[in-house]
């Protein structure tokens, strides 16, 4: 594996590393840590058309890749004091785009971890989320920037990372790693906590996990925030939320991105005019000030004069032991405006759920409008290389409706 690239980095180069997860991303942060250059990850889940997209738009002076180093001759220049890292929100509407973090706010991020979990920069971190992304990248620069001892495992070999792990080492999971941990392991008590982020955490999984001995925290944030800055519904320190009057989650903050790279129209339409950043979440504070977040504002169910959030039915439905996975969208309706419905990947494909057995189902978790109205049935749900599901992209499928 050709590496040498970013040793040689200066301030003011950006260069863009397609690299399996690994132990070689720690040694390649600490020296941008110390060099200031910019860099890039760039999810080697990717297809080549993927890649090339990202590349033509961020515009890196060299691309690091397994094999090679391709060096670019029309780079387009790069503050650092701006864009520290460069990184490629998730894409679940659309197009990803490329926000640009500062030092200070992936600094500020990680301090305001530690201080939101009363850890220590001494405490054990397990990275298994790919680097490309800003969840694993994250659990990385606690070893970069606050000095944590970091060790990178496989996200696919989740019982050995409980069985090799340092005791209470913490771990940043997605929801469907911590639904393998739950089934195939037997005892969590000897992680640290388990930081749980990317999409919604079903509550049935997390009493579960609780029952295991884990500790749960779940964190709410963005690329765009340097990842999770609430955990468990708290603001990090420096953090401020607010909603507004369309019911949005807007947040400020010391950990907030600069904008997008090479996109003036994305970054102006990402802040409000007095600069706070749209989230395009929909959510609420609660008697306690709790930040409850509700889902994506182009998510959102109409249906009839009801408003239906997709997570938590989906939440109700994945509960079920004939539900392997799930989507839930809204599909137009001449009665109700909209229909709630649920395209199901089946735990046994020769038994599937029925609509009925579902709505039973949601009857005692969901008011009744909540309920599935058509039930559809496919083989395999559309998401991003992070696990996040891909609404907007739910397709037919062969499957035949279930009315």
């Amino acid at each position: 594996m050709t590496v040498t690239a970013h040793r040689r980095a200066r301030a003011g180069e950006l260069i863009a590393y397609a690299l399996p997860p690994g132990d070689i991303w720690l040694e390649i942060l600490a020296a941008h840590a110390s060099s200031g250059a910019s860099f890039l990850p760039i999810d080697v889940r990717l297809s080549d058309r993927e890649r090339r997209a990202v590349i033509e738009r961020a515009r890196p002076g060299l691309l690091v890749t397994p094999d090679d180093e391709v060096l670019f001759a029309d780079p387009a220049p790069v503050d650092p004091d701006r864009a520290w890292a460069v990184v490629a929100t998730s894409g679940v509407s659309g197009r990803p785009k490329l926000a640009e973090l500062p030092r200070t706010a992936l600094g500020a991020a990680v301090a305001g971890s530690l201080t939101a979990l009363d850890a220590s920069v001494f405490d054990p971190w397990v990275a298994c989320l790919s680097p490309a992304h800003v969840g694993g990248l994250m659990v990385l620069l606690r070893g970069a920037l606050a000095g944590a001892p970091v060790d990178v495992f496989d996200g696919s070999e989740l019982a050995r990372l409980v069985a090799e792990a340092p005791d209470g080492a913490h771990v940043a999971l997605v929801p469907t790693m911590l639904r393998r941990l739950v089934a195939n392991v037997q005892d969590l008590s000897r992680l640290g906590v388990l930081l749980l982020g990317g999409s919604a955490l079903d509550p049935a999984l997390r009493d579960a996990a609780a029952r295991l001995g884990a500790r749960v925290v779940t964190a709410y944030g963005l690329t765009e925030s340097c990842g999770g800055v609430v955990y468990d519904g708290i603001p990090f320190d420096g953090t401020d939320v607010r909603i507004s009057s369309a019911g949005e989650i807007e947040l400020s903050g010391p950990t907030v991105m600069e904008g997008y790279r090479s996109d003036p129209v994305a970054t102006a339409g990402a802040f409000t005019v007095d600069g706070w950043l749209r989230t395009g979440d929909i959510g609420e504070l609660d008697a306690e000030g709790r930040l409850v977040v509700h889902g994506r504002s182009d998510d959102t169910i109409r249906s009839g004069a009801e408003t239906v959030w997709p997570d938590e039915v989906e939440a109700a439905l994945r509960s079920h032991p004939g539900v392997a996975d799930v989507a839930v969208t809204g599909v137009a309706d001449h009665e109700w405006g909209q229909r709630v419905v649920a395209w199901v990947v089946p735990a046994d494909r020769a038994l599937p759920p029925t609509l009925d057995a579902l709505r039973e189902h949601c009857r005692e978790r969901l008011a009744r409008f909540k309920a599935p109205r058509e039930l559809i049935l496919v083989d395999a749900l559309p998401r991003t290389p992070s696990g996040k599901l891909q609404r907007a992209a739910v397709p037919p499928g062969p499957a035949e409706p279930h009315p």
